[in-house]
């Protein structure tokens, strides 16, 4: 008979851990594991069952591909099988939204203890109280050894991370990576809080400044929003997911899932002091000891990752929340060379820029490119968005219109470039990040409100003439490039990738959006 071992101390899960052979203990305390085939999230096997609830809710496409009830009960009855074969299954009773109004009771059942050490570590831990008569609002089932027969079960191939909105279950086979688990319930509140509670679920870092002023950071994989939402001066809410209802910005999540590639103690000290016992990391190397983390060691990825519980990071938000923002950034790492360091948005601008959602990767991430790729990614996060980009839009159009209840009610939003000047990738220089860190600075203490602006062509965005310990020299792209038609060229191409990116969308947002674009 299968032995169900329920919320078990993290301690006691790491020693289940490597009394299986499944994980070591770093020097530094960490539990270290391998999550085996898949090192990363699989979007093309994330599904979403197609229902009579879901029908014509969801945004059907290649992000959000519909299964049958059918082949969902097949998998599900196949995973409830296989765990009756298993000695031991660890569950873990957790909660998702700090905002009490929305908290979803959330229990993961995992076949690996250390699976139940990352549900410890990201979602919020229940207290004594909500532990007595815990009741889940949603079910996770993560069972790496259950596959899926595509032809039989309407996969694409053995492994598959399923959502049944009717059925608040999610299932995860064939893939022990566990980003599956975190992003399946970030999914799900993706559904649920635009649709019943018009909270707007946000993939973005947010903290908060000595006066109780928050700020949100959204960007995509490389633009800095772990490293500049991690602020000495300012009070993490949390790096990753968040709500913003009408009285307050909430954190999802109870820890924090970071990147650890090049990772150091000087260029992001509060990560690297997090990684200590309790925190787990997937899928790093080790120097000659066997023991010491070595963090620029890519052999099996490039995506090292630690999760660890957002208590291990001394200034923090105790409560997860925060009030409505005054200032959000919108961080992109332009390997084009074109956008500015920063410039200001309007609320059309902000929509149009949240859509779009756009980075850039370089040369040697990925395998074939050999120079920039413009990436775009709606909202900051398309891959956990069930319903259409223009529908979270709208929403955070409105709670820009609606503002703060605080000084003077009014919303910035900010396009930052952390990637390249003076020429693309290749030929100009990364944005230093002392200089990105300034103009954040100054834009959260007002003093980029109080300087004079120019206006920059093509894309029509508002560039500050000065700021605050930044040179002025590095504030208009185009005077930093060797050639200004060189700039204009690849101005105009960037615009034009934008352009065909948001065709797509041109059916359902506003024309005031489309036309806040650039031109």
């Amino acid at each position: 008979m299968t032995r169900i071992k329920n919320n078990l101390f993290p301690a006691a899960l790491v020693e289940e851990t490597i009394k299986r052979d499944q994980g070591k203990l770093s020097s530094s305390g960490a539990l270290v594991v391998n999550t085996g085939k898949f090192t990363g999230r699989s979007p093309k096997d994330r599904f979403i069952v197609k229902d009579q609830m879901t029908r014509d809710m969801v945004d059907w496409g290649n992000i959000n591909i519909p299964i049958d009830p059918e082949h969902f009960e097949e998998l599900f009855a196949k995973t409830v099988k296989y765990m009756d074969g298993l000695d031991a299954i660890y569950t873990r009773d957790a909660l998702a939204c700090a905002n009490p109004n929305y908290k979803l009771k959330v229990r993961v059942h995992a076949e690996y203890p250390w699976q139940s050490i990352f549900a410890y570590n990201m979602f919020l831990r229940p207290s004594a109280k909500d532990l007595q008569g815990f009741t889940a609002d949603w079910n996770v089932y993560a069972f790496p050894g259950v596959t899926a027969d595509p032809e039989k079960n309407g996969t694409r191939q053995e492994n598959y991370s399923i959502i049944n909105f009717s059925k608040k279950v999610i299932i995860i086979g064939g893939t022990a990576y566990t980003g599956e688990i975190k992003k399946g319930i970030f999914s799900a509140l993706n559904f649920i809080l635009p649709v019943e509670h018009n909270v707007l679920p946000m993939h973005c870092s947010a903290n908060v400044g000595t006066t109780g002023d928050t700020a949100l950071f959204f960007g995509l994989s490389g633009t800095g929003k772990t490293t500049l939402s991690n602020d000495p001066d300012r009070r993490l809410i949390g790096d990753d997911e968040h709500g913003w209802s009408n009285s307050s910005v909430f954190n999802f999540e109870g820890g924090c899932y970071a990147k650890t590639i090049d990772l150091s103690a000087t260029k992001e000290p509060q990560i690297w002091n997090a990684i200590k016992f309790g925190a787990l990391l997937e899928n790093v190397g080790f120097k000659e000891d066997g023991r010491t983390v070595d963090y620029e060691d890519v052999s099996i990825t490039q995506n090292t990752r630690v999760s660890y519980p957002i208590y291990h990071i001394d200034n923090i938000m105790y409560n997860s929340r925060g009030d409505l923002p005054e200032n959000i950034f919108f961080l992109t790492c332009d390997a084009f060379g074109v956008l500015p360091p920063i410039s200001k948005l309007t609320k059309d601008q902000a929509m149009y820029h949240f859509i779009s959602g756009y980075t850039a990767k370089i040369a040697g991430t990925e395998e074939g490119i050999v120079e920039p790729q413009a990436t775009f990614s709606a909202c900051f996060g398309a891959p956990f968005l069930p319903l259409h980009p223009t529908k979270y839009a709208d929403l955070l159009g409105s709670k820009i219109d609606k503002g703060t209840d605080s000084g003077d009610g009014k919303i910035d939003v900010w396009l930052v470039n952390t990637g390249w000047t003076g020429g693309p990738y290749g030929e100009g220089s990364r944005i230093e990040l002392s200089y990105t860190r300034a103009m954040i600075k100054a834009a959260l203490t007002g003093r980029l409100n109080q300087v004079e602006y120019r206006d920059m062509p093509i894309f029509n965005l508002a560039v500050p003439k000065s700021c605050p310990d930044v040179p002025n020299a590095i504030l208009n792209p185009r005077d930093t490039w060797r050639n200004e038609e060189d700039f204009d060229r690849q101005a105009k191409n960037l615009a034009e990738r934008f352009q065909k990116n948001f065709e797509k969308y041109k059916d359902q947002a506003s024309k005031k959006i489309h036309s806040a674009g650039p031109s």
